[in-house]
């Protein structure tokens, strides 16, 4: 759905999202720089499920939750900039994922991606709440004239 302008918050709270991913997986990926001849070697091959720290290394960084919290910040942010309230389904989504991330494992900047999610939320739903009714017709109708 279409909104007037570009809300603020919305593109803020999808840069932080963004932010924070970039962050994790650049200090992620240098600290393990020294596992990447087993990951490319394929070394991880048959034995991705051990617990070994090339293979915990490689699923905490390129194979975890940073890249996709990364791309759907990027998106948030390029909605945001076409005029486009994000669905809520994406806030849900990385609420809940970030949630679970921050009870479950520590030292993490999950509790800070918590509260970007729940912001981003709350934007949403404000933004949906400002879009004039007659602007939001359901996927693939005709807007009377």
């Amino acid at each position: 759905m279409k909104q007037p302008h570009g809300n603020r918050t919305i593109k803020w709270t999808g840069g932080i999202i963004a932010g924070i991913s970039a962050g994790h997986l650049a200090v992620g990926l240098s600290l393990s720089s020294g596992y990447f001849g087993d990951w490319l070697s394929l070394r991880l091959w048959n034995h991705w499920w051990e617990d070994t720290v090339p293979a915990m290394s490689f699923w905490a960084n390129p194979g975890g939750f940073g890249l996709p919290l990364a791309l759907i910040g990027v998106l948030v942010v390029w909605m945001n900039r076409n005029n486009i309230v994000p669905p809520a389904f994406l806030a849900w989504t990385v609420l809940i994922w970030s949630l679970a991330i921050a009870f479950m494992a520590e030292p993490t900047p999950a509790p800070v991606v918590v509260v970007a999610a729940a912001v981003l939320l709350r934007s949403i739903r404000s933004a949906t709440k400002a879009v004039e009714p007659q602007q939001m017709q359901p996927a693939g109708s005709v807007a009377s004239q």
